[in-house]
């Protein structure tokens, strides 16, 4: 089968869970850190994006490379500061994996809206997929913000001709969401469950 700009993420998610359905901290963030080459074909439109879920990343995969077995499960992060009662702190891993999470979301809305809408402009389908994400997460300023660099988005044609490959790039789109939605219910779920985290808007 051809590969597509999607592949690599689709073959990570395969190594994403233990064989208890646990999360696995190191391949979750390795499968969002597959996205961000994507992102960039979005232009200045999605460099505040791309910043927040390269920062997260980075502030996560900083303490599972303090101790990797202590943190080989993704949950586990939060755990060791739900301990020390430090999870709710703005710079916290759980903020970050929160943030992550929902910076995820909007990208997998995108690419369903990409894949499901064919007929939608590229603007169309960003602003419809904040709309359903991110924006209730954010102040007036971010959200703003956000909706001004949306009008910097590229052409639709030209951002799928872009990231062409040999194979079939909607196929894996829709693919990638339906594999990685779920995963991401899964941690929405425990972050509820867990802590019943209430963190402030940006």
């Amino acid at each position: 089968m051809e590969e597509t700009v999607f592949t690599s993420a689709i073959e990570g998610m395969k190594l994403m869970k233990s064989d208890h359905d646990e999360i696995l901290t190191k391949p979750f963030l390795d499968v969002c850190k597959m996205l961000l080459p994507i992102l960039d074909k979005f232009g200045a439109a999605m460099a505040v994006v791309k910043s927040d879920i390269n920062g997260n990343i980075t502030r996560l995969d900083s303490k599972y490379t303090e101790n990797p077995t202590r943190f080989n499960y993704l949950y586990a992060l939060v755990q060791a500061e739900v301990e020390t009662k430090t999870a709710k702190n703005s710079s916290s891993c759980t903020n970050g994996l929160l943030w992550l999470t929902r910076a995820m979301d909007f990208l997998v809305e995108l690419f369903r809206n990409l894949y499901q809408h064919q007929d939608w402009t590229m603007q169309q389908a960003c602003n419809d997929s904040y709309g359903k994400t991110l924006k209730k997460w954010h102040g007036w300023i971010a959200s703003s913000s956000f909706t001004v660099a949306i009008k910097l988005v590229p052409d639709r044609k030209k951002f799928m001709e872009v990231i062409a490959s040999k194979g079939d790039t909607y196929a894996d789109m829709d693919r990638f969401c339906e594999s990685f939605s779920p995963v991401l219910a899964q941690i929405h779920k425990f972050l509820v469950s867990y802590i019943s985290i209430r963190l402030p808007k940006l």
